[in-house]
């Protein structure tokens, strides 16, 4: 055999083959490769998009959590401001009742005063005449005018 014509026979089968390999085998491959390296930059792309997505998700909880926080101090220092508001008005309520009551109790112990006062001068006057009818029932003695005067103060 001939070293040339086996070179050139091989050579022949050989182009034939990348031939073929290029028309049936390397599309398909190509395309199986393009196909994967698509789907994995829509992949990148997706997972990408889904970390900024949960950038964005985190950023606005965290902002949602800080303005409730915000508003749940806002709400507690309103309602400690209420109840001191409510301590204070209940405080001067008592104030005003508790004069008010004061008020009255000396009111009620001036009328008291001014009735103990009254039924004291009925009385002082009642004795007055009392004792004048009896002073002047009997003989003016200075001694048994005393002893009368003492005697009735003795019975009331």
């Amino acid at each position: 055999m001939n070293l040339n014509l086996t070179l050139i026979g091989q050579s022949i089968a050989f182009l034939v083959f990348v031939w073929f390999c290029m028309k049936y085998v390397w599309p398909p491959i190509t395309k199986a490769l393009e196909e994967r390296r698509n789907k994995i930059e829509e992949d990148l792309a997706s997972a990408d998009r889904a970390r900024q997505e949960m950038e964005r998700v985190n950023e606005e909880s965290e902002r949602i959590l800080r303005e409730s926080r915000e508003e749940a101090s806002r709400i507690l220092e309103q309602t400690r401001s209420r109840a001191d508001r409510m301590i204070e008005e209940a405080r001067d309520d008592a104030k005003t009742e508790g004069q008010r009551m004061i008020d009255q109790a000396k009111s009620e112990i001036d009328m008291e005063i001014q009735r103990a006062r009254e039924d004291l001068r009925q009385q002082v006057a009642a004795l007055a005449v009392t004792g004048a009818e009896r002073i002047l029932e009997t003989e003016i003695d200075e001694n048994r005018h005393r002893e009368m005067l003492d005697k009735l103060a003795a019975e009331l």
